[in-house]
């Protein structure tokens, strides 16, 4: 072979190898003045270029300084192996990131901070959190035992907040004191407690139908569907047995979704008999600030709560569905909602609520509350834009 024949040969082996050892990049544009940290991105198996007999689990993410990132394998269509990988980028205020698709070599799996479970322990609740918050809703058994009068039954669609200032899973603890009868979680020993009363009222987001000048709710949830937990996300689909408004039959169902680092949850609802819902935020004593903001899309209530304060909010993904801001009062049953009354195209409604406590060290005041929630509906209208290469 003359010297040139080989060089030439030698090149095009090169251009083979280095084309063969191409890597899957993934680029995550902010187009916002906001940085974005816990934004969960979802990935195909077919997105990121992998065969049909790859083991989406055999990868992981990487950044440029080939530093595995956390992720959730998803399988979506229950067939034994994951279809969906799930991942929160980190990118600076109107700036990029990229990622590359690595083989994994670690294959222990890390430990599911988005949490959510059914507690028959507890009469019959469902419960969820995150490194940040917690909640819980109430089943049938406890609105059968309440209906018959049956003591410690609860009968109420509002939405419960469980106040914890610790990262780590606290909801099997909580509960394992109130089962074992070692503790309560209605007492702060360091993690957090419930303290926040729902009783009928809508607590942290629950829907009513308002015909005329009443607001009707629905029961406690029927039944329930774990969709999954992890290190990123827990979801979970709620029934709701169909509920009437003043004649009208209202059938429902929601899709409950807690992502990390995220102190709102997201609800898509489905409701069928009504073309608009009323989303509402207890307002307890009623001496608190409220905020309503059509711009902005959200409503929110800052209050003082016990020996500390605390902010709840709803944010939702089309402001123009709002269509009017209502406070609520009933004085016999002591219930005080705040309102946002918003349309439902198509019979779906979603929207995000959770809250945020002054003892988890988060926000200080009314005023980061609502930066915080101004800054959350931002981001919903301005998703990252992701490109796969």
């Amino acid at each position: 072979m003359k010297p040139l024949t080989k060089i030439i040969f030698l090149i095009g082996m090169l251009f083979i190898v280095s084309c063969n050892k191409e890597k899957t990049t993934i680029s995550v544009k902010n187009n916002l003045n906001l940085p974005r940290t816990f934004e969960t991105v979802t990935l195909t198996k077919s997105e990121l270029k992998l065969k049909e007999t790859d083991n989406l689990e055999d990868y992981v993410m990487v950044d440029m300084q080939q530093k595995p990132q956390i992720v959730q394998y998803v399988d979506t269509n229950k067939d034994g192996k994951a279809d969906e990988l799930l991942f929160q980028p980190k990118v600076k205020a109107n700036d990029k990131s990229e990622y590359t698709l690595a083989k994994r070599k670690d294959k222990q799996k890390a430990e599911a901070i988005c949490y959510s479970r059914f507690v028959p322990e507890r009469t019959d609740d469902y419960a969820w959190e995150n490194d940040k918050v917690a909640f819980r809703v109430y089943g049938p058994t406890a609105q059968k035992m309440k209906e018959e009068g049956v003591e410690g039954g609860t009968l109420s669609s509002g939405v419960d907040c469980w106040l914890k200032r610790v990262e780590y899973p606290i909801i099997n603890k909580w509960y394992k004191k109130y089962a074992d009868k070692t503790g309560t979680y209605h007492k702060d020993t360091g993690e957090g407690l419930d303290n926040y009363h729902v009783g009928v009222s809508r607590g942290c987001g629950g829907i009513s139908v308002k015909v005329d000048t009443t607001y009707y709710n629905s029961k406690n949830f029927s039944n329930y569907k774990t969709l999954m937990t992890g290190p990123i996300r827990t979801q979970f689909s709620l029934k709701y047995a169909t509920w009437d408004a003043n004649g009208k039959k209202i059938k429902e169902n929601r899709i409950i979704t807690l992502d990390k680092g995220n102190n709102l949850s997201k609800f898509e609802i489905n409701l069928d008999g009504s073309d608009t819902v009323s989303v509402g935020l207890t307002l307890h004593k009623n001496d608190g600030l409220k905020t309503t903001d059509k711009e902005n899309g959200f409503i929110s209530y800052w209050e003082n709560l016990d020996d500390s304060e605390l902010g709840t909010g709803v944010v939702f993904t089309n402001k123009k569905d709002i269509i009017a801001f209502d406070i609520y009062k009933n004085e016999k049953d002591e219930v005080k909602n705040q309102y946002a009354k918003v349309k439902i195209p198509n019979k779906k409604l979603t929207y995000y609520t959770g809250f945020g406590w002054k003892k988890s060290k988060q926000f200080e005041n009314p005023t980061q509350w609502n930066t915080y929630l101004n800054n959350f509906a931002k981001r919903i209208a301005s998703p990252l834009k992701v490109t796969i290469n």
